[in-house]
């Protein structure tokens, strides 16, 4: 038999056996899209924002995905046209005609993705400058607390009822940066609550301790840990900030949805990582001074400490830039 012949007979079986694979493909992508709800695929993975800063992440989301299909149509549409239009013919077997150092197209390679990285580089760096971006006295502050191997919430109000602090820093806050500490309300008494791996939300039976946050009210988080570096992730806030010892990271959001979320650490901070698990409950205003009231009655009164202080670099380089 001829090579030629030969050829043409081993490639009868892959030719009977491609509809099957095309077809098998078919009902899988069919089985699978069944349990898919086709709502939320213009958000690609992500969960529905539940705070007003959160839609901003998202076109970010969305747009990155755009440029990534539209770059790689691009390159697959080059790729394809390559092989089809410079195969090798089955009549000729000479070397086609070699080209090199064409500087028109080394240019082209060059220039695009510089481009496309610089886009990215705008867009990206606009909406960050905007997400991090602190308001002057927000309606509340939080100073989470990580530590191993779950989280402390600080919340720095005036508790209705209970004394106040006066003028004086609580010592359980020192840590905390005086940049953050000119923003807290005036003589805040404060309440906290703290949890371990094996508290749960009494609602619903999720594992971590339960922040609770007010609905329509912005909230600046302030992120302090006691150990290592840990992260502070509450999923559809669609964004994540480090916790880190000796420097202090915020960031404010504006709830606007009610519900209970779920919230984890997104670092890998040691053993008991996935273990550091919490809630995010988002209430009306008047709920949320409720339970303020409850923390209070139950003694839960004062801060616990905020984690570890910043040092003498990290402090002068945050005051040269105010």
């Amino acid at each position: 038999m001829s090579p030629n012949g030969s050829d043409r007979s081993s490639r009868r079986p892959m030719r009977r056996k491609l509809p099957q694979v095309l077809t098998a493909g078919l009902v899988l992508a069919t089985a699978s899209g069944c349990s898919y709800n086709w709502e939320d695929f213009p958000r690609l993975g992500m969960p529905t924002p539940v705070t007003e800063e959160a839609p901003r992440i998202l076109s970010l989301w969305q747009g990155s995905w755009a440029a990534a299909l539209a770059t790689g149509v691009l390159v697959w549409g080059l790729i394809l046209w390559s092989v089809i239009f410079h195969r090798r013919s089955r009549t000729k077997v000479e070397v086609p005609q070699q080209t090199r150092y064409n500087m028109p197209i080394e240019a082209l390679y060059t220039v695009v993705p510089l481009i496309i990285v610089s886009v990215f580089f705008y867009f990206t760096a606009r909406d960050e400058s905007k997400l991090l971006e602190l308001t002057p006295k927000p309606a509340h502050t939080i100073n989470v607390v990580g530590y191993q191997w779950s989280w402390g919430f600080n919340y720095i109000e005036n508790v209705e009822g209970e004394p106040s602090t006066g003028n004086e820093v609580p010592e359980e806050l020192a840590a905390i940066p005086d940049k953050f500490r000119k923003d807290f309300p005036a003589n805040a008494n404060g309440v906290y609550d703290v949890g371990v791996p094996g508290t749960r939300n009494p609602q619903n039976g999720n594992p971590g301790p339960t922040l609770w946050l007010p609905k329509g009210e912005k909230v600046r988080f302030i992120l302090t840990s006691r150990d290592v570096i840990h992260s502070f992730w509450v999923v559809p806030f669609l964004m994540k900030q480090d916790v880190i010892p000796g420097h202090t990271n915020s960031f404010e959001v504006t709830p606007k949805k009610e519900g209970t979320y779920m919230g984890k650490c997104a670092e890998l901070c040691g053993v008991d990582h996935s273990r550091m698990l919490f809630n995010v409950k988002i209430v009306s205003p008047e709920r949320y001074q409720q339970h303020l009231k409850e923390l209070a009655e139950k003694g839960q009164t004062g801060y616990v400490p905020a984690g570890i202080e910043q040092t003498d670099p990290a402090r002068n380089a945050e005051t040269n830039k105010l």
